[in-house]
């Protein structure tokens, strides 16, 4: 162990929704907890103009409802650190050390809820053009946009979300999709499909976003008859997912084929022991704000009795994640 590592009983790694609820019900159990963001504290919220899935709390600003979590953990005695993670190990008796750009810091359990990035497509003029008419935030770069017309590449609820979001700007939004079915929840669909701002291109790729200092087109193809397309367009929205941050803990940790922790479902420890996940960063069948705070819930409450066996020397209560064979190629 580090000998100037600072030590604390529980660490959270990432300040998004599952984070702050973490630190809350941390702190409520009089943990001394450290919040470390990378970013500003908030996350996801941040990026998402209005909520309305969320109980309680309908038709609430993204950044309003992160600035409340950031209260109520900051009120049971959270500390927030703004600091990049650059590794997490665990060290001896029950210990993990976290390494950062901003220092070393050591508890019995971490939380990890860290998140993701988004997913790129990896053709041609997308990393030349980003920030030039590619972007992956509509709230973040949807006003630059007035009046011009955009194109959304994706078939989940994010993609027409954000490109229902998008025609308060725009004067046309095409929805690009791979297949010929959305992925997209009915609802979400139906909604799309009346605004008359939208028009859908199905069973078609992008390979490549053309233009010379902005983007002015997009070259498609479509699957099925192998077609080539151009499609005159201002900006693009991509939103085909994200890649998990689950490259931290040194060695291997059990994932599913997508990189996300695998967790036990009763405590949310991961196959490493006193380290748990809540959030994106683990397997499961949807990513909301609502399974982000009930998993952080469930991750917490296990690493405080995690935490107060350690404390007293008595035998773990619970034991990690155990991989069955097959579940996840080992990552290196």
């Amino acid at each position: 162990m580090t000998e100037t590592a600072t030590k604390y009983d529980i660490i959270i790694v990432g300040g998004g929704p599952a984070g702050l609820t973490a630190a809350l019900y941390a702190g409520r159990s009089t943990m001394r907890t450290l919040l470390i963001e990378n970013k500003a504290m908030g996350g996801q919220l941040l990026n998402t103009e209005l909520i309305d899935d969320y109980p309680g709390a309908a038709h609430i600003f993204g950044a309003d409802l992160a600035a409340t979590m950031v209260k109520q953990a900051g009120e049971f005695g959270t500390t927030f650190l703004t600091a990049t993670v650059e590794g997490i190990r665990p060290v001896d008796g029950h210990q993990k050390e976290v390494t950062t750009d901003q220092g070393t810091f050591t508890a019995p359990a971490v939380i990890i809820t860290a998140g993701g990035l988004p997913r790129k497509l990896g053709i041609p003029g997308e990393e030349r053009l980003a920030g030039s008419g590619v972007s992956y935030c509509a709230v973040c770069d949807g006003a630059f946009f007035k009046e011009r017309e955009l194109a959304v590449i994706g078939g989940g609820d994010a993609a027409l979300e954000e490109g229902m979001y998008l025609t308060r700007y725009a004067s046309k939004v095409t929805i690009i999709h791979r297949r010929d079915a959305f992925r997209a929840q009915p609802v979400i669909v139906e909604e799309a499909q009346k605004n008359p701002k939208i028009s859908f291109l199905m069973n078609t790729v992008v390979d490549e976003i053309a233009g010379e200092y902005a983007v002015k087109e997009l070259h498609c193809t479509n699957v099925a008859t192998h077609e080539t397309s151009v499609l005159p367009v201002n900006g693009v929205f991509i939103f085909i997912g994200f890649l998990p941050n689950t490259s931290l803990i040194e060695g291997h940790v059990a994932h599913d084929a997508g990189g996300y922790y695998l967790t036990d479902p009763l405590t949310m420890m991961t196959s490493v022991d006193g380290v748990f996940a809540a959030g994106d960063v683990r397997s499961q069948l949807t990513r909301q704000i609502t399974t982000a705070v009930g998993d952080a819930t469930t991750a917490t409450i296990a690493a405080v009795k995690y935490v107060e066996a350690v404390g007293k020397g008595l035998p773990i209560p619970f034991a990690p994640y155990q991989e069955l064979a097959g579940a996840g190629a080992d990552r290196g």
